[in-house]
């Protein structure tokens, strides 16, 4: 196990950065990624999101779109490609991270991606729909937390769409998000590779 500021939820990896390039396909398009240690699955696209993105109808077209726990930025990326005329929030408290996804965006000419912490989120500001595959290894009181934050800043009618492994939790999370925020109607839309697909509609 690394130390805790070599975790890729730490915000300053110890880790050297040694940038890589790996080959990936995004929204249909495929291109070299530019990744590093000290962030989540700098070697691939992980399983978790492969599912998500399989599983998950197009986002909308316009408005403010969320990323939380962006990583190196596969989700922001593919959000950005998808919606082009939208605002895509990468969120995420390493600022290797952040970077990363600040490189990807200007390597595939994509202006429509904010990368920044989340302290940097204008407080005042809703989404049209939130992507995540949340980081479950932070443990459960910070990932509820983390869930009590961003969630209720769904616009009504909206949705998120979250990917959580089932050994991990999933079941359980989907049980606490219909106890702690009512105003959420959750369900699990699709079960792949081991891991759960759920859906949380603001209600109107």
């Amino acid at each position: 196990m690394a130390s805790d500021n070599g975790h890729y939820f730490s915000a300053h990896p110890s880790t050297e950065l040694k940038l890589k390039e790996i080959p990936v396909t995004l929204a249909g398009r495929s291109f070299s990624a530019i990744t590093a240690g000290g962030v989540f699955s700098p070697d691939r696209v992980d399983a978790g999101t492969q599912v998500l993105l399989a599983n998950t109808p197009a986002p909308p077209p316009g408005g403010n779109l969320l990323d939380v726990g962006c990583g190196w930025g596969p989700i922001s990326i593919a959000l950005a490609l998808l919606s082009p005329h939208a605002t895509v929030w990468a969120v995420d408290v390493n600022e290797r991270a952040l970077d990363l996804v600040r490189a990807n965006a200007e390597k595939l000419g994509l202006e429509n991606i904010n990368a920044v912490l989340p302290s940097d989120v204008p407080d005042d500001l809703e989404f049209m729909t939130i992507w995540s595959n949340p980081p479950i290894r932070v443990g459960k009181d910070e990932l509820h937390n983390l869930l009590l934050k961003w969630l209720p800043r769904l616009d009504p009618g909206s949705d998120a769409w979250l990917v959580v492994q089932r050994n991990l939790g999933s079941d359980s999370l989907q049980r606490w998000l219909d106890g702690a925020l009512p105003t959420l109607s959750v369900t699990r839309e699709a079960t792949n590779k081991g891991y759960r697909v759920l859906r949380a509609r603001q209600k109107g």
